[in-house]
């Protein structure tokens, strides 16, 4: 029986019970680090560089995580007050598509006193709205752009610069990758977006992540927890902290396996599960699809427009959600037009009906849908009473 894990940004050592009752490490897997990371380590080396006569072969940044990651610099290149080098993304043990491109930042200083990250080479263009982007901008998402503009701020003053600089982040291999992923059917054209929220990749293979999930499960169970909740990821983590209070010690995070999540808690007999995620994941709960991975299923579309239908949205209004590209950009244009509680609470009563048809009844369980721009968008019939046992305030 697997009893504990712990993968963030350091080797995840699992261990296992053997029949004497002796902990034992079974094995290990090694987290990676993200585009975002890569990009920031190669921004603050090339602004070092500028300000030295030598080329530096190493470079360290502490990602938001809290985890220092350390890489080798490489293709390092001089012009007039501009220096480009390239970082080697490493995702670890993770089966990541980006693992081994070169992502390169060229920083040239400037006369102002702000900071200018853009895309180059490789890094995709917004060309659709719904995206944190706007149209036209590079697909460099919030937390990789203020870690660059932090990394590179940090070495201008040190240096006692007052002025600003030009960061420029290039993908080369990016827009052949590009093709293997669903950035063009985001409305993201030319190349990859550089990611990450925490800067470090945790591994991502199926069945290491549910061996992950199962070990957290016992953790939770061991240490007395009755009162499960359930959430995706980072954003979901945060929102139970930072909006419904809840202690995360009582949260396991499930990825996309929301269903076998499910029924390892009923099976590990824990009294209610409380789901809380983003509706760009959860809306598909609503159609039954408990593995949230796009490469499962998507129908994030096509299930606000059946529901919104339903709600007795006009026609015109049912074509623009059909062409909606993010499920906040659903939420807004039902939120616009009027039409959002309705359709919500459509959506969030079959939402709870395929919940409660995968625990078969045996244990409450409900949920919460949010947005990162609106909020709560709605609860399940049982939510409202499993945050109170949860202890929301």
């Amino acid at each position: 029986m697997t009893l504990w894990t712990a993968i963030d940004g350091k080797m995840a050592n699992k261990l296992s019970m053997n029949n004497e009752g002796v902990l034992m490490k079974k094995e290990k897997l090694r987290s990676g680090y993200t585009t975002g990371t890569c990009a920031a380590i190669a921004a603050k080396a090339a602004t070092k560089m500028i300000f030295l006569d030598e080329e530096l072969e190493w470079e360290t940044i502490v990602t938001p995580k809290g985890v220092p990651v350390s890489v080798k610099l490489s293709h390092i290149k001089r012009q007039e007050n501009r220096v480009s080098c390239a970082v080697k993304k490493d995702a670890g043990d993770d089966p990541d598509i980006t693992n081994g491109i070169l992502v390169y930042a060229s920083v040239e200083l400037t006369d102002k006193e702000t900071m200018e990250v853009d895309g180059g080479v490789g890094v995709g263009r917004i060309t659709k709205p719904g995206l944190t982007q706007k149209i036209g901008e590079a697909a460099i998402n919030p937390m990789p752009k203020a870690m660059i503009e932090h990394e590179v701020g940090m070495v201008l003053k040190e240096q006692g610069y007052h002025g600003g600089a030009k960061i420029i982040i290039s993908v080369p291999q990016g827009e052949e990758i590009a093709k293997k992923t669903f950035n063009p059917r985001l409305g993201i054209e030319g190349g990859i977006s550089i990611l990450g929220t925490s800067g470090i990749v945790e591994p991502m293979s199926q069945q290491a992540l549910v061996d992950t999930i199962q070990t957290e499960l016992n953790v939770r169970k061991a240490e007395g927890v009755k009162q499960l909740v359930i959430t995706p990821g980072n954003y979901g983590e945060d929102f139970i902290r930072d909006s419904l209070h809840l202690n995360l010690n009582q949260a396991v995070k499930c990825s996309n396996f929301v269903g076998q999540t499910i029924d390892m808690a009923v099976e590990m007999e824990f009294e209610s599960i409380l789901l809380v995620g983003h509706i760009g994941k959860f809306v598909k709960l609503a159609a039954g699809i408990m593995n949230t991975h796009s490469h499962q299923a998507d129908g994030r579309m096509e299930i606000f427009t059946a529901h919104a239908a339903l709600a007795g949205v006009p026609v015109e209004i049912l074509q623009v959600l059909m062409e909606c590209i993010s499920a906040d950009e659903a939420v807004k244009t039902l939120k616009e037009s009027g039409y959002l509680d309705d359709t919500m609470e459509r959506i969030l009563r079959k939402v709870e009906f395929h919940l409660r048809e995968r625990c078969h009844n045996q244990i409450p369980i409900g949920a919460v849908l949010f947005s990162n721009l609106y909020g709560i968008l709605g609860t399940t019939g049982m939510a409202a009473e499993l945050l109170k046992c949860n202890g929301s305030v």
